[in-house]
């Protein structure tokens, strides 16, 4: 696995690759100053996607992405892909959306287990009524994407 840092305006987070696919983002990366970084073609290019979402100059990532996780997990996170920028959906929208209209808890596990925040959005899903609920990197980092993308003020 080849791994980098990056500096964001939301704090240092760690790019991860493996097999010239993207596999984690790393949100508020605790980062052990004794790990070797090993800067890729692919790491930098995600970096650069990254800054330039950052600076509201890219709306959608044109990454190799490689989740890991179940069949019901991949489901979840490529209706997440399909939420538009600047745009919101509940975890019962998202749970209609993959056929399980019921699976609104089982969407938020899916959601918490997301390795590619940002790029699969999962800071978009908000609670029914609008609430902001859980979120891997903290809320201050959802409310924070949400407001870069002009949701929410």
């Amino acid at each position: 696995m080849n791994l980098m840092q990056i500096d964001t305006p939301f704090g240092p987070m760690v790019l991860a690759e493996e097999g010239e696919q993207l596999t984690h983002l790393y949100l508020k990366a605790a980062w052990a100053a004794q790990q070797t970084q090993r800067p890729t073609p692919l790491l930098r290019r995600a970096e650069r996607e990254l800054q330039e979402y950052f600076a509201r100059q890219r709306r959608q990532f044109d990454l190799p992405l490689a989740p890991q996780g179940t069949p019901f997990q991949h489901s979840v996170w490529q209706a997440l892909r399909q939420i538009p920028y600047g745009q919101t959906a509940s975890y019962k929208q998202i749970a209609q959306t993959i056929g399980h209209p019921t699976a609104c808890r089982a969407v938020g596990g899916a959601n918490n287990k997301n390795p590619l925040p940002i790029f699969i959005p999962c800071h978009r899903v908000i609670g029914a009524g609008g609430s902001l609920t859980g979120y891997a990197g903290g809320l201050d980092l959802k409310q924070g994407l949400l407001a870069l993308e002009a949701k929410y003020p």
